[in-house]
This record gives structure tokens, C-alpha cells and sequence, in this order.
């Protein structure tokens, strides 16, 4: 399973990220995303809420049962190993973490799941790629740049980074010539001003687009 998701990741190159959003609305998004070509998403956990397992778990399984392998759904915002086996019990495919926590990443590698920690420095980098780390996530990307990613890449041209946080439409195929081999996209992409209003319409238009830069 691992290296099918890995695969998909390199192919596909965009990962629709989730936030705050559960339920039926949850698999409406998922179908969304789907129609406009993004077949992996990541479902985060809400640190602030107490029941965030039940909330994220459940919007797992929801997405899983009603779209199966037309896309691929894992946890995001994992910062313990509690909450990989609680995604891993949900049926998540790959596990998001904001840091580089090397228990997290190898439970997740344990538990047969694809691992993408957050990182910043070249430090933070090789220590999630020695952890077993199968990309790394370089977050906040937007706010760093494309010039950051090449130059952190020029001694690190082995591991495989994920450009995250401000990746949109406008910048995506940028950030892809640099160097990243695909990026995590929330709120450029996942409106929940588009979703209360029921308008999945505009966010399978807005994959599209992303689609099309990202294969482009």
C-alpha cells in the first residue's frame, strides 16, 4: 500500500488539505475535489478540539466508504503517536505532522502508512529523512519561497519535498520547477465560505485549474 500512495503522490502531485470540515459535507468536498482530478486529501485533526479523533476518524472513513480508490484519504496534524493509530484504525493512507517528531514517523512507517512530517531547516529535514520519512513537507513554503526550496534542495537533492502552506493556482507550477514534486493545498482550494454556500461547483473548477498547473 505504502509504495501505491507514494506513486500516486509523484503522479498526481496535489494533496487537497482539509480543515474543519466533517460529514456529509465532508464527502460532498471529497467529491468535488475528486471531479476536478485530485485524488488525495488529508483530513486534519483539530488539537483544540476534545473530540477531534471521533471528528477526523469518522470524515476518514465517511470519504473512504462513499469515494474508495478514487481518492485516497489520510490524517493531518498528527503530533503523536496516539493519534497514528488512531488514523491508522480510521483507515488513513498517509499521515501529515506539522514538525518532525521521529516517533510519529516511524509508528507511521510501522503501521504501513506513507509519512510526511513539516520541516524547515536543512537540520530538521535530514533528521525526518533518517527517521524513515518518504517526503518531507516544507512548511510555510509560500512564505520561504521558490528560492528557499532550491537552495535547501541543492545539498538535499535526495529527499523528496512537498511545497505547503500559501501553494495555490498562482504559484503551484513555480514551486514545482524548483524542485518540490508536489505540494498540499487548504484554503486557496477548500473554501468553507464555498461549502456553507453549497457551491462545490467552484471548488471542482479551482482543482481543475490546479490540475492543469500541476501537470503542466
Amino acid at each position: 500500500m505504502r509504495e501505491a500512495i507514494i506513486e500516486k503522490v509523484l503522479q498526481r502531485k496535489i494533496v487537497a488539505i482539509v480543515r474543519g470540515v466533517y460529514g456529509d459535507d465532508c464527502v460532498r468536498l471529497a467529491e468535488a475535489l475528486a471531479a476536478g482530478g485530485i485524488g488525495l486529501m488529508e483530513v486534519t485533526f483539530d488539537q483544540s478540539a476534545a473530540n477531534a479523533v471521533e471528528l477526523t476518524g469518522g470524515a476518514i472513513r465517511a470519504v473512504a466508504a462513499a469515494l474508495g480508490e478514487r481518492m485516497e484519504v489520510g490524517a493531518g496534524t498528527v503530533t503523536s503517536v496516539e493519534l497514528v493509530r488512531a488514523a491508522a484504525e480510521a483507515g488513513a493512507k498517509f499521515i501529515v505532522s506539522p514538525d518532525v517528531n521521529e516517533d510519529v514517523i516511524r509508528e507511521t512507517v510501522r503501521l504501513g502508512m506513507v509519512s510526511m512530517p513539516g520541516a524547515l531547516t536543512p537540520t530538521e529535514c535530514m533528521v525526518a529523512h533518517r527517521a524513515g520519512a518518504d517526503f518531507v513537507k516544507l512548511f510555510p513554503a509560500g512564505e520561504l519561497g521558490t528560492g528557499y526550496l532550491k537552495a535547501i534542495r541543492s545539498p538535499l537533492n535526495h529527499i523528496r519535498f512537498l511545497a505547503v502552506g500559501g501553494v495555490g493556482v498562482g504559484n503551484l507550477a513555480d514551486f514545482l520547477k524548483a524542485g518540490a514534486l508536489g505540494a498540499g493545498i487548504g484554503g486557496s482550494l477548500v473554501s468553507k465560505d464555498l461549502i456553507r454556500a453549497g457551491r462545490f461547483d467552484e471548488i471542482t473548477a479551482t482543482a481543475k485549474a490546479l490540475v492543469a498547473a500541476a501537470q503542466g
